[in-house]
């Protein structure tokens, strides 16, 4: 083989190395991840502890007397318009998603004649040895899924105290002779104990009662 031939070779050889060399770097230039100017946020999930937020939290509420001493039953029912989708509370009412409320504060737990209540309220209820004394309503208007395993009440609470308590006042009010209000100082009546470790609960809107 002649110089000439060889060249010819080198030359090919040359120019298929010079292509390829030249594809790499347009591709790495098309196709290259580069890092932002500003980082993104970075989503955490915190993880509860089993059990014992549940309980930290039921230990947290503060005692009803207290918060019902100042209390205003007028502000209360303004509050309950959040539970008319569900519940009436007038003397004779019809029950609707939830029971009617009239005359509720110690009045047995799912005892209320023509209401079909869920199978977590009755079990809750003992028979209707349980009452829906002040103690328990506050326990219940917090978290009814947490106060009542198996409630068919999906209102996810009223956390704000003197929202609760307001409304609490109002739903006392509504009952041809309201109940006492307790003292406050007073030890508070024993709200049923938490389902399965979980803070003490059920229906559909703020009221209680399924």
């Amino acid at each position: 083989m002649d110089s000439f031939e060889v060249n010819k070779v080198l030359g090919g050889l040359l120019g298929a190395v010079f292509v390829v060399f030249s594809v790499g770097i347009v591709s790495d230039s098309l196709f290259a991840s580069h890092s932002p100017e500003k980082p993104g946020f970075i989503i955490e999930a915190a993880e509860a502890a089993a059990g014992g937020e549940a309980a930290g939290a039921a230990d947290a509420v503060k005692p009803i007397a207290e918060l019902l001493a100042s209390a205003d039953a007028d502000a209360g029912a303004a509050v309950f318009k959040k539970c008319q989708a569900c519940h009436s509370i007038e003397k004779g009412g019809p029950n609707k998603v939830g029971p009617d409320l009239w005359a509720l504060v110690d009045r047995p737990v799912a005892e209320h004649e023509g209401f079909a209540y869920s199978a977590g309220m009755k079990e809750f209820s003992k028979g209707g040895a349980e009452k829906w004394t002040f103690d328990n309503l506050n326990h219940f208007l917090i978290s009814p899924k947490n106060f009542v395993k198996g409630t068919a009440m999906g209102f996810a609470g009223i956390k704000k105290d003197d929202e609760r308590a307001n409304l609490i006042a109002y739903i006392r009010t509504q009952a041809d002779s309201p109940v006492p209000l307790p003292e406050a100082g007073a030890a508070p009546a024993d709200a049923a104990a938490p389902a399965d470790g979980a803070a003490p609960a059920e229906g559909a809107a703020p009221a209680p009662a399924q």
